[in-house]
């Protein structure tokens, strides 16, 4: 029983698509699909394309004052692929019928939310490095998965996606890895970007299972692929041994490797923190939606200019037309 089939009770189409994507099939933007679910899909990838152009802040604060020009050059590109991302995620939430203008008035109040991580600020050169590793190792661990997401858009635009932020995870790596090998002072530097970009990493992935409103029906569509603290774990995993690599110390006494589990176990995560952060109530929130607000109506006069070449283009075909008729 296809879900596309006329003449089909809702329940027995909500029945289809269940069984769909539970074949691994891809949704695509003509399919039928359970208002529930494209109201899901509108929030999380909507959420991802605010985050990819509220990332640009924290690092494009560092492009005049990079140490040298080869690091210009490499985070020029980098703040450039996150750019590039919002826009590939924009064009896969226009595919649920949303607006793109309804979406930039959604972030300009303050309606939408983005990443908590991007709500905090990078004061040294070291915190680009943190940024890259530990925020875009994350970024990885989350995002790979939903290349298989089950909504055919949002999984094309994250192969590509994917495969840049690979690029941004080695960046990072290699900023911190040289200060942390570099000098005593650049070692405190990178020592301390950890010890502040750790806690709010390790939050990246959302509230614990328990308190996640979304992540089990996401899991049961297959839009994503484990749970939050899952991916949480695998990140705890993977980073703990990179940071002894470069001679760092995760900021948690509790760290340590658990040969019954098979996993790094952690301490506790303060969720006060990033319930105010979500809120509203970051370092950064009123900085980073203030310097959103200034960009896009500085602008405008690009946007009003393209439109009015686009409408004189239009009416000058449709004249050619006429007269050809």
């Amino acid at each position: 029983m296809s879900m596309n089939a006329p003449g089909l009770t809702e329940d027995q189409r909500n029945q289809a698509f269940s069984e769909y994507v539970g074949d691994e099939s891809k949704v695509e933007p003509k399919d039928w699909m359970p208002e529930a679910y494209r109201k899901s899909l509108v929030r999380q990838i909507s959420q991802h394309a605010h985050s990819e152009i509220i990332g640009m802040y924290p690092e494009g604060n560092w492009l005049t004052r990079a140490p040298s020009l080869r690091r210009k050059v490499a985070l020029l590109a980098k703040v450039q692929d996150e750019a590039g991302h919002g826009m590939y995620l924009y064009s896969a939430v226009e595919t649920l019928g949303v607006s793109r203008d309804d979406l930039f008035d959604d972030l300009l109040s303050g309606k939408a939310k983005y990443s908590s991580i991007f709500n905090y600020p990078t004061l040294t050169w070291a915190d680009i490095g943190a940024v890259g590793w530990l925020v875009d190792s994350a970024a990885i661990i989350n995002q790979v998965p939903l290349c298989r997401c089950s909504y055919g858009p949002y999984a094309r635009a994250m192969v590509k996606i994917c495969k840049e932020e690979s690029f941004h995870q080695r960046q990072g790596f290699e900023i911190m890895n040289t200060m942390a090998k570099g000098t005593d002072a650049q070692h405190r530097m990178a020592q301390d970007a950890l010890n502040r970009w750790w806690w709010p990493s390790v939050m990246m992935f959302g509230p614990p299972d328990n308190e996640s409103k979304h992540s089990a029906q996401s899991m049961a569509w297959k839009i994503k692929r484990h749970s939050n603290d899952d991916l949480r774990q695998r990140y705890v995993d993977v980073m703990v041994p990179q940071a002894e690599f470069m001679g760092l110390t995760i900021p948690d006494p509790d760290i340590k490797w658990n040969e019954e589990r098979g996993h790094y176990d952690y301490g506790d995560i303060d969720w006060t923190e990033f319930k105010q952060v979500m809120a509203g109530h970051g370092q950064c929130n009123k900085q980073r939606i203030e310097t959103r607000q200034a960009a896009h109506e500085n602008g405008r006069w690009v946007r009003d200019a393209a439109l009015a070449y686009a409408e004189k283009k239009a009416a000058r075909k449709a004249a050619s037309k006429v007269a050809a008729e």
